[in-house]
Protein backbone atom coordinates (compact mmCIF):
# COMPACT_ATOMS: atom_id res chain seq x y z
CA UNK A 1 0.00 0.00 0.00
CA UNK A 2 2.60 2.40 1.19
CA UNK A 3 4.40 1.41 -2.48
CA UNK A 4 1.35 2.43 -4.18
CA UNK A 5 0.75 5.90 -2.35
CA UNK A 6 4.27 6.35 -3.55
CA UNK A 7 3.71 5.97 -6.81
CA UNK A 8 0.61 7.96 -6.99
CA UNK A 9 2.68 11.04 -5.10
CA UNK A 10 5.43 10.55 -7.84
CA UNK A 11 2.88 10.56 -10.70
CA UNK A 12 1.69 13.67 -9.94
CA UNK A 13 4.57 15.63 -9.13
CA UNK A 14 6.16 14.19 -12.59
CA UNK A 15 2.74 14.39 -14.94
CA UNK A 16 3.20 10.77 -15.41
CA UNK A 17 0.44 8.92 -16.92
CA UNK A 18 -1.29 6.65 -14.35
CA UNK A 19 -4.50 3.98 -14.64
CA UNK A 20 -7.41 5.24 -13.13
CA UNK A 21 -10.12 2.62 -14.62
CA UNK A 22 -9.11 -1.10 -16.03
CA UNK A 23 -10.95 -0.49 -20.00
CA UNK A 24 -7.76 0.85 -21.40
CA UNK A 25 -8.10 4.17 -20.41
CA UNK A 26 -5.46 5.62 -19.03
CA UNK A 27 -5.40 9.48 -17.08
CA UNK A 28 -3.28 12.18 -15.61
CA UNK A 29 -3.29 14.31 -13.20
CA UNK A 30 -4.21 18.06 -14.50
CA UNK A 31 -4.91 16.93 -18.19
CA UNK A 32 -6.96 14.20 -19.71
CA UNK A 33 -4.91 11.92 -21.83
CA UNK A 34 -6.70 9.04 -23.30
CA UNK A 35 -4.81 6.37 -25.11
CA UNK A 36 -7.25 3.82 -27.29
CA UNK A 37 -6.60 0.10 -27.39
CA UNK A 38 -6.53 -1.39 -30.74
CA UNK A 39 -6.02 -5.16 -31.22
CA UNK A 40 -4.58 -5.54 -27.80
CA UNK A 41 -1.77 -2.71 -28.35
CA UNK A 42 -1.09 0.45 -27.26
CA UNK A 43 -0.13 2.80 -30.03
CA UNK A 44 1.50 6.40 -29.45
CA UNK A 45 0.02 8.03 -32.42
CA UNK A 46 -3.45 7.52 -30.30
CA UNK A 47 -2.87 9.97 -27.90
CA UNK A 48 -5.61 12.38 -27.27
CA UNK A 49 -4.60 15.40 -25.20
CA UNK A 50 -7.30 18.20 -24.06
CA UNK A 51 -4.29 20.55 -21.74
CA UNK A 52 -4.66 23.18 -23.44
CA UNK A 53 -7.19 26.50 -22.96
CA UNK A 54 -10.40 26.59 -25.23
CA UNK A 55 -8.94 30.04 -25.95
CA UNK A 56 -5.81 28.73 -27.24
CA UNK A 57 -5.26 28.51 -31.68
CA UNK A 58 -2.55 27.10 -33.75
CA UNK A 59 -0.82 30.07 -35.54
CA UNK A 60 0.91 28.20 -38.35
CA UNK A 61 -0.93 25.29 -40.06
CA UNK A 62 -4.59 27.34 -40.31
CA UNK A 63 -4.65 27.55 -44.48
CA UNK A 64 -3.52 23.80 -44.52
CA UNK A 65 -6.38 22.63 -42.72
CA UNK A 66 -8.84 24.10 -44.85
CA UNK A 67 -7.98 23.01 -48.27
CA UNK A 68 -8.05 19.07 -47.12
CA UNK A 69 -9.92 16.75 -48.76
CA UNK A 70 -12.78 15.65 -46.58
CA UNK A 71 -10.91 12.22 -46.22
CA UNK A 72 -7.93 13.86 -45.36
CA UNK A 73 -9.62 16.32 -42.39
CA UNK A 74 -11.03 13.08 -41.11
CA UNK A 75 -8.02 11.64 -40.33
CA UNK A 76 -7.27 14.43 -38.68
CA UNK A 77 -9.67 14.25 -36.22
CA UNK A 78 -11.27 11.71 -33.41
CA UNK A 79 -14.95 10.61 -33.79
CA UNK A 80 -17.30 10.21 -31.41
CA UNK A 81 -21.11 8.74 -31.87
CA UNK A 82 -24.14 9.41 -29.65
CA UNK A 83 -27.96 9.14 -29.07
CA UNK A 84 -29.16 12.51 -29.14
CA UNK A 85 -31.31 13.81 -26.52
CA UNK A 86 -34.33 15.76 -27.30
CA UNK A 87 -37.16 16.34 -29.71
CA UNK A 88 -36.91 14.07 -33.58
CA UNK A 89 -39.24 11.47 -33.69
CA UNK A 90 -39.54 8.02 -32.16
CA UNK A 91 -36.41 6.66 -33.86
CA UNK A 92 -33.89 9.70 -33.02
CA UNK A 93 -32.84 8.51 -29.15
CA UNK A 94 -32.61 4.60 -30.35
CA UNK A 95 -29.52 5.02 -32.36
CA UNK A 96 -26.32 6.63 -31.64
CA UNK A 97 -26.48 8.63 -34.79
CA UNK A 98 -25.38 11.83 -33.60
CA UNK A 99 -21.77 12.77 -34.27
CA UNK A 100 -18.67 14.50 -32.72
CA UNK A 101 -15.43 15.30 -34.06
CA UNK A 102 -12.43 17.14 -32.62
CA UNK A 103 -9.68 18.24 -34.36
CA UNK A 104 -6.15 16.58 -33.03
CA UNK A 105 -4.07 18.91 -34.00
CA UNK A 106 -5.86 21.92 -32.57
CA UNK A 107 -8.48 20.54 -30.07
CA UNK A 108 -11.16 22.69 -31.82
CA UNK A 109 -14.69 20.39 -31.98
CA UNK A 110 -18.13 20.10 -34.35
CA UNK A 111 -20.94 18.18 -33.83
CA UNK A 112 -24.32 17.87 -35.66
CA UNK A 113 -27.26 15.79 -34.40
CA UNK A 114 -30.02 17.24 -36.48
CA UNK A 115 -30.22 13.88 -38.53
CA UNK A 116 -31.64 10.30 -37.78
CA UNK A 117 -28.47 9.26 -40.40
CA UNK A 118 -24.73 8.96 -38.68
CA UNK A 119 -23.62 9.56 -42.18
CA UNK A 120 -25.72 13.00 -42.56
CA UNK A 121 -24.80 14.00 -38.88
CA UNK A 122 -21.17 13.05 -39.99
CA UNK A 123 -21.02 15.60 -43.25
CA UNK A 124 -22.48 18.45 -41.22
CA UNK A 125 -20.29 18.27 -38.77
CA UNK A 126 -17.56 18.20 -40.81
CA UNK A 127 -18.72 21.48 -42.51
CA UNK A 128 -18.65 23.00 -39.55
CA UNK A 129 -15.52 21.98 -37.81
CA UNK A 130 -14.32 23.60 -41.49
CA UNK A 131 -15.78 26.97 -40.49
CA UNK A 132 -14.79 26.51 -36.98
CA UNK A 133 -11.09 26.03 -38.12
CA UNK A 134 -11.70 29.27 -40.30
CA UNK A 135 -12.81 31.53 -37.09
CA UNK A 136 -10.01 30.52 -34.57
CA UNK A 137 -7.37 29.28 -36.14
CA UNK A 138 -4.95 32.13 -37.13
CA UNK A 139 -1.66 32.36 -39.76
CA UNK A 140 1.09 34.93 -39.79
CA UNK A 141 1.08 37.78 -41.57
CA UNK A 142 3.88 39.82 -43.05
CA UNK A 143 3.13 43.59 -43.32
CA UNK A 144 5.65 44.28 -44.87
CA UNK A 145 5.34 43.65 -48.43
CA UNK A 146 1.81 42.33 -47.89
CA UNK A 147 -0.19 41.60 -50.86
CA UNK A 148 -3.51 40.20 -50.00
CA UNK A 149 -4.26 36.51 -51.11
CA UNK A 150 -6.56 35.39 -53.51
CA UNK A 151 -8.83 33.62 -51.31
CA UNK A 152 -9.28 37.34 -49.62
CA UNK A 153 -9.99 39.65 -53.02
CA UNK A 154 -12.99 36.73 -53.50
CA UNK A 155 -14.74 38.39 -51.07
CA UNK A 156 -14.03 42.06 -50.89
CA UNK A 157 -16.76 43.73 -52.78
CA UNK A 158 -16.04 45.02 -55.99
CA UNK A 159 -15.03 48.47 -55.05
CA UNK A 160 -12.15 47.67 -53.31
CA UNK A 161 -9.21 49.32 -55.40
CA UNK A 162 -7.13 46.69 -54.92
CA UNK A 163 -9.28 43.74 -56.46
CA UNK A 164 -8.38 42.74 -59.87
CA UNK A 165 -11.07 42.96 -62.66
CA UNK A 166 -11.04 39.36 -63.76
CA UNK A 167 -11.45 38.36 -59.74
CA UNK A 168 -15.10 37.49 -60.87
CA UNK A 169 -18.18 38.51 -58.63
CA UNK A 170 -17.73 38.53 -55.06
CA UNK A 171 -18.52 35.16 -52.97
CA UNK A 172 -20.70 35.77 -49.78
CA UNK A 173 -21.14 33.79 -46.64
CA UNK A 174 -23.54 31.21 -48.14
CA UNK A 175 -20.66 30.19 -50.77
CA UNK A 176 -18.34 27.49 -49.18
CA UNK A 177 -15.74 29.49 -51.08
CA UNK A 178 -16.20 32.37 -48.60
CA UNK A 179 -14.40 30.66 -45.59
CA UNK A 180 -10.94 30.28 -46.93
CA UNK A 181 -11.24 33.94 -47.68
CA UNK A 182 -12.86 34.82 -43.81
CA UNK A 183 -9.94 32.74 -42.90
CA UNK A 184 -7.28 35.24 -44.22
CA UNK A 185 -9.54 38.20 -43.67
CA UNK A 186 -9.27 37.69 -39.78
CA UNK A 187 -5.19 36.97 -39.78
CA UNK A 188 -5.03 40.59 -40.77
CA UNK A 189 -7.49 41.87 -38.74
CA UNK A 190 -5.73 40.17 -35.81
CA UNK A 191 -2.10 40.81 -36.62
CA UNK A 192 -3.67 44.64 -37.37
CA UNK A 193 -4.63 44.49 -33.28
CA UNK A 194 -8.38 44.86 -34.34
CA UNK A 195 -8.51 48.02 -35.99
CA UNK A 196 -10.85 48.10 -38.76
CA UNK A 197 -9.35 51.70 -39.96
CA UNK A 198 -5.77 49.86 -40.60
CA UNK A 199 -7.83 46.91 -42.37
CA UNK A 200 -9.42 48.55 -44.92
CA UNK A 201 -6.01 50.45 -45.69
CA UNK A 202 -4.55 47.38 -46.45
CA UNK A 203 -7.37 46.05 -48.97
CA UNK A 204 -8.31 49.35 -50.56
CA UNK A 205 -11.94 49.67 -48.85
CA UNK A 206 -13.12 52.41 -46.48
CA UNK A 207 -13.45 51.72 -43.13
CA UNK A 208 -17.28 51.71 -43.33
CA UNK A 209 -17.13 49.25 -46.04
CA UNK A 210 -14.90 46.73 -43.90
CA UNK A 211 -17.86 47.04 -41.28
CA UNK A 212 -20.39 46.16 -43.43
CA UNK A 213 -18.68 42.97 -45.04
CA UNK A 214 -18.03 42.24 -41.25
CA UNK A 215 -20.83 42.79 -40.56
CA UNK A 216 -22.50 40.83 -43.49
CA UNK A 217 -21.95 37.13 -41.25
CA UNK A 218 -23.04 36.49 -37.97
CA UNK A 219 -20.12 34.29 -37.16
CA UNK A 220 -17.31 36.92 -39.08
CA UNK A 221 -18.87 39.56 -36.68
CA UNK A 222 -18.38 37.33 -33.35
CA UNK A 223 -14.87 36.49 -34.37
CA UNK A 224 -14.02 40.14 -35.15
CA UNK A 225 -15.36 41.46 -32.26
CA UNK A 226 -13.69 38.37 -29.84
CA UNK A 227 -10.13 40.15 -31.67
CA UNK A 228 -11.05 43.76 -30.53
CA UNK A 229 -12.47 43.12 -27.20
CA UNK A 230 -9.34 41.00 -26.58
CA UNK A 231 -7.36 44.27 -27.60
CA UNK A 232 -8.94 46.39 -25.45
CA UNK A 233 -11.42 47.39 -28.32
CA UNK A 234 -15.46 48.43 -28.81
CA UNK A 235 -16.91 45.76 -30.55
CA UNK A 236 -19.03 45.81 -33.55
CA UNK A 237 -22.60 46.64 -33.52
Amino acid sequence: MATTNMLWKSAKILSIPVPIASNGRWGRIGCTFRIHQFEGSFFSNSLRSNCSSSSAISVWKGKEYLILSDEELMRQCEMDTFKASGPGGQHRNKRESAVRLKHIPTGITAQAVEDRSQHKNRASALARLRAQLALKVRNPVNLEDYSPPPELLQILPLKSTIRPPGCGPQIGPNNSKFLPGMQSLLDLIYTLDGSISDTAKYIGLTTGAVSRLILSDDSLRMAVNDIRISKGMKPLK
